[in-house]
């Protein structure tokens, strides 16, 4: 079930803007548009009834070479007003101006209440046929080969919002099935803060920022977040993983996703079976630490969809397998007395192993971000035959709410006729008229019955691939507002999430949760939260309000007994080094053949390496000198390497690894009027080097290094005998050691925790 990723052959990093590198001066001779850049695709050309079109996608974009209106009439001018003499007041009958403005008012529609900030990329899901056992799902058939388009967002944040920030991401996955679109509509945690929709919009009002001055933005640090949770304790098991380093994630290729909710399976003889939905990234479960993901915020807040974007261009395609968790469909809906209808609650693992069902590939970057990311709409009832849902209460409200908000999102109730919502199966729906209607449909009874049209469409049953909802009988019972008895258990969960964790990982969630809190104005919310954290564990209470400096207090009543989960923690794994980014710093006088071959076996293992420097351009180191028998000496006659980064631009947070040829001397722009980071600049090295060293060291990431690298390691504080620090005489044996480093993520050696929490 593994597969080979294709790498990046030609070594070229990503992040070119255009297909086509730009001239100087501006282009006089008229051509038309460039193609897209070779890791972009648009949608699949199909029609808004579902039906294939025989165009390449590039026909679904602008064409010719000369500026037009919207319905093609060539244009001489977009730069000046029709105006009655140069001087002279701008005309009414202008019709272009009033065109080109009327169309640029209307260029924003309304944001997503939530999970407004996203990112997202087309694939291919390919089906293992391991689930054909329990679903009809033409889909998951072995061999089956399905396109996709994956959207991930942040939770809180508006559209403008950084993406490093502490809070639930979105995994939202559109399968263009046979049979119809199935979105599987998840998060990259998997328990939600309330079991009944009802709740939805009081979690979110309270973490959304302040109505008051809408500070602050994205983030849950603040009164209303931790008001509403410390007193609906229904809340604690997610944001106990919130709190938690899945709350930052490394990147979007280094998260799971979860469906969230039980489903029922439906296979092809009428048999069902309740199940979960896992996604597992090839790549591994990786976190950012906090100082990191702030570092980031500030410096680069696009972090993750810019990291999507280049591994995909890159070649580094990520991967996730999709996995169920199997159970049997009896009327209590339990397993080993966890109730399955609770969205607060997990199966761990070990008492009902993942079982992979299919591969999912990221393979191309949208083409348009607004035509396709932005306008993407995904529904938990963008259901196909062999998927049904079960009773979560919270489901059911999810069923009505997300095929409410398209409506107002995307102005109407058209939006499944956008190019990247249309089916790959055939359309028959009857529905009619509406805004942004661009389906011109024939015939002359859109109704049933009907003879007019000759009786279609006809109604298919399951014989004929017709969605049956499963035949669930429905207990006896009065109506009330009221939940089961089993989702009353609020700690049990969060505690045996909490055991499961290693020690550094407990450390991060007593570091968040005080940070947090400690952003909290009102001291009784402070006092609540603690209570609600005496419930689940004592260590996390006291050293919580240590750093609050507030005494704990004790539980109310005795800690639930658990069993840990080991699959709940990141650490102490190995994974794939695919699509990491490895820094290499170096400078005047370096031995550029080192870094040349150095280079070339990072992209020869399928990473990205970013040659860091005091200034962009070629590295030369000759050229100013006018000197090409030196450059050709210098690089083999190659072209000259070129660097990516310079000492003012780059940052540790960039990088998963770095790597230091030789002692980098201080830039001509190393002072502080320039580059506040440099400061006074009056030792050897670049103090701009210096600080991404030691920010990377605290931060347990690998460092290497040769050729007198160790003069900058002992000048950032750095013990060349540390864990994870290595020197050696020959770049290769260097990088060789680090990635097997970078095999675990971080040296978690660096991260010793306190003996109360160990």
């Amino acid at each position: 079930m593994e597969e080979s990723h294709p790498t990046n052959a030609s070594g070229a990093i990503p992040g070119r803007p255009g297909s086509e590198p730009p001239p100087v001066a501006e282009p006089t001779e008229p051509r038309g548009p460039l193609p897209p850049k070779q890791d972009q695709r648009g949608p699949e050309p199909f029609t808004p009834t579902g039906q294939p079109e025989d165009v390449p996608q590039e026909a679904l974009a602008q064409g010719g070479a000369y500026l037009t209106t919207a319905l093609g009439t060539r244009l001489p001018d977009s730069d000046h007003s029709l105006k009655a003499g140069p001087r002279g007041p701008v005309l009414l009958r202008d019709h272009h101006l009033r065109e080109k403005i009327t169309h640029f008012d209307h260029e924003r529609i309304p944001e997503r209440v939530v999970h407004a900030r996203g990112a997202a990329a087309h694939g291919i899901f390919r089906s293992y046929g391991t689930a054909a056992t329990v679903t009809k799902a033409a889909f998951l058939a072995e061999g089956a080969e399905t396109p996709v388009f994956v959207r991930f967002s942040t939770v809180l944040g508006s559209r403008g919002s950084a993406d490093t920030v502490r809070d639930t991401r979105g995994f939202a996955t559109k399968f263009y099935t046979s049979e119809g679109v199935f979105d599987l509509v998840g998060n990259n945690i998997p328990v939600f803060f309330i079991q009944d929709a009802i709740k939805f919009p009081d979690i979110i009002h309270a973490g959304k920022p302040h109505p008051d001055r809408e500070i602050p933005q994205a983030q849950s640090a603040h009164d209303t977040f931790w008001d509403f949770v410390s007193l609906h304790t229904e809340a604690t098991h997610h944001t106990l993983w919130n709190m938690s380093d899945r709350g930052i994630p490394r990147s979007f290729r280094t998260m799971e996703g979860f469906g969230v909710h039980t489903f029922r399976l439906v296979d092809a003889a009428g048999a069902t079976t309740l199940v979960k939905f896992h996604w597992k990234p090839k790549a591994g479960v990786h976190s950012l630490v906090w100082e990191e993901a702030q570092l980031i915020n500030g410096m680069d807040p696009d972090f993750h969809r810019r990291d999507l974007a280049d591994a995909i261009e890159a070649g580094a395609f990520p991967q996730w397998e999709l996995g169920i968790q199997a159970f049997p469909d009896t009327p209590e809906q339990m397993f080993e007395g966890i109730d399955l209808l609770d969205p607060t609650k997990i199966v761990p693992e070990e008492l009902a192993p993942v079982q992979p069902i299919g591969l999912l590939t990221l393979n191309a970057n949208p083409a348009n971000f607004f035509a396709e990311t932005e306008q993407v709409a995904f529904h938990v009832g963008h259901l196909v035959p062999g998927i049904d849902v079960t009773d979560d209460p919270l489901l059911a409200g999810r069923l009505f709410s997300y095929l409410d908000t398209q409506i107002t999102r995307l102005g109407g109730p058209n939006f499944t006729q956008l190019p990247i919502n249309r089916s790959h199966a055939v359309v028959n729906d009857m529905l009619r008229d509406g805004m942004h209607q661009t389906a011109v449909h024939s015939g002359a009874a859109p109704y049933k019955p009907n003879s007019l049209d000759g009786g279609c469409p006809f109604f298919a049953g399951q014989q004929e691939g017709g969605y049956v909802e499963v035949p669930v009988e429905v207990a006896s019972a009065p109506r009330v507002r009221e939940a089961p008895a089993t989702f009353a258990d609020h700690f049990s969960q969060p505690r045996l999430f909490w055991l499961s964790l290693s020690p550094v990982e407990r450390e991060h969630v007593i570091a968040a949760y005080t940070f947090e809190l400690g952003k909290v104005y009102e001291q009784a919310i402070k006092e609540r939260t603690l209570q609600v954290l005496a419930e689940i564990d004592p260590v996390l209470c006291e050293q919580v309000a240590a750093g609050l400096g507030l005494p704990a207090p004790k539980a109310a009543e005795p800690l639930p007994s658990v069993t840990p989960s080991p699959a709940l923690s990141q650490v102490g794994k190995v994974w794939p080094t695919t699509g990491r980014i490895i820094g290499i710093i170096t400078g005047e006088g370096a031995d550029l053949s080192t870094v040349r071959s150095v280079r070339q076996a990072i992209l020869d293992g399928g990473m990205v390496p970013l040659i860091i420097a005091p200034t962009g351009g070629p590295l030369d180191g000759a050229s100013r000198d006018g000197v090409r028998g030196v450059i050709d000496a210098l690089t083999g006659g190659d072209e000259p390497l070129v660097a990516q980064r310079t000492f003012a631009t780059a940052r540790s947070v960039e990088f998963d690894a770095l790597l230091v040829a030789g002692a980098p001397a201080p830039g001509a722009d190393a002072y502080g009027a320039r580059d506040a980071k440099a400061g006074d600049a009056g030792g050897a090295i670049d103090p701009r080097v210096l600080l991404m060293l030691a920010e990377a060291y605290r931060h347990g990431k690998p460092i290497g290094g040769w050729d007198g690298a160790m003069e900058a390691l002992a000048l950032a504080a750095i013990p060349t005998g540390a864990a994870g620090v290595l020197l050696g005489d020959r770049g290769d044996e260097v990088l060789t050691e680090i990635v097997r480093l970078l095999g675990q993520h971080r040296v978690w050696d660096r991260f010793p925790a306190a003996a109360a929490v160990s």
